[in-house]
């Protein structure tokens, strides 16, 4: 009888302390993910995309976040301590990820299940969904490590606890410092397109003999081709011409795989077609020294403006790299973002490109 329950103890105790270690690695990646790939890049993506929509003004988000993953860091490692652990820790833990849910479903009910919520970084992507899924399945964990924990147990050192939060607290503010502007001695290179010059069309009827080159002459029509009405896009602050005639506006990050290949596709484009729309892009200042690489990659360097991470997701809204808008006159034709449902199409903005403004209006 008494091996049995020894056993029993035992098995429990297993049970207990894989589920515990499985607890803190879920927040410890959660914390470490939301700090990849560089920890002011992440963090800074985390407060416009995922605070400053909630209402917190930019100095509040900055300090919310840090001291959000503070906490995820600290619960990650308290888990596995025996101080205030069932008292404090489980239901701290338990709180935080019911906290989590209840914003997440008022997401989905809000904007549907659609982007990234931002649990693991960009590190991993999950949709609001999955990650309600992932929050209610740890907290059934939580129930049965409450369940299998005693008060007894609990030591009750409480310096423990405080010290390695706000320790881990003040280390997520040090190493989310925006890093200091890098000098140098020559600026990111500007190189203008191609004017886009295909405003008039000359009409000229058939000349048969040089008797008739006077008349055709006096019959020369001037056509103008149809445009759409002037707009101001908002981006002009950023690139001043930018609403003038035709333009693809491009949001890439420098060392963006799937921006690299869509501007060596833009590029491929402009070498086949004539009259092709000027080509400006805004670089997410993260990554910058990668700029020249990226050019040689996509084959031509083309205008472009550097913004820093946060300016650079308050323009894109809510939209995921690489983002590129074709725009006549200030007014959007086409746009693309992501690399999911709305993702660039080489075939399709190949043929928009080229057709007239009256027949994409028609369609």
């Amino acid at each position: 009888m008494t091996v049995d329950v020894a056993n029993k103890t035992n098995r429990n105790r297993s049970i207990e302390w894989f589920l515990r270690i499985l607890i803190s690695l879920l927040f410890l990646v959660s914390a470490l993910a939301k700090l990849y790939p560089s920890s002011y890049f992440a963090l800074t993506t985390f407060e416009v995309k995922q605070l400053l929509p909630l209402g917190f003004s930019e100095e509040l988000a900055a300090w919310f976040s840090r001291t959000l993953i503070g906490i995820e860091f600290s619960l990650g490692l308290l888990i596995l301590q025996p101080h205030f652990y069932k008292r404090l820790i489980l239901p701290a833990t338990f709180l935080l990820l019911l906290v989590f849910n209840v914003h997440l479903i008022y997401d989905i009910m809000a904007n549907g299940n659609q982007g990234n919520c931002g649990c693991f970084g960009a590190l991993l992507p999950m949709t609001p969904m999955q990650a309600v899924i992932k929050n209610f399945i740890a907290m059934g964990i939580l129930v049965v490590l409450y369940r299998l924990a005693s008060v007894k147990n609990d030591k009750s050192n409480f310096w423990v606890i405080t010290s390695v939060t706000f320790g881990l607290i003040m280390l997520v503010f040090m190493v989310g410092m925006k890093p200091p502007a890098t000098l140098t001695t020559e600026p990111i290179e500007t190189i203008p397109d191609d004017i886009d010059s295909n405003e008039l069309v000359i009409e000229l009827p058939k000349i048969d003999t040089l008797s008739k080159m006077k008349k055709a002459v006096d019959t020369v029509k001037v056509v103008k081709k149809e445009e759409p009405k002037q707009a101001s896009s908002g981006y002009a602050s950023i690139f001043p011409t930018i609403d003038k005639g035709r333009k693809i506006l491009c949001f890439f990050t420098p060392g963006c795989d799937h921006c690299k290949e869509t501007a060596k596709e833009l590029t491929q484009m402009r070498n086949q077609i004539k009259d092709f729309p000027e080509i400006n892009i805004a670089f997410m200042d993260e990554e910058s020294e990668l700029i020249p690489d990226f050019f040689t990659y996509a084959g031509r360097k083309y205008t472009n403006k550097l913004l820093d991470i946060a300016s650079f997701w308050k323009t894109v809204g809510n939209r995921n790299t690489p983002v590129i808008f074709y725009m006549w006159n200030g007014n959007v034709i086409k746009e693309y973002d992501g690399i999911d449902a709305k993702a660039f199409n080489k075939a399709e903005f190949k043929k928009i490109v080229q057709t007239d403004y009256k027949d994409l209006k028609s369609k």
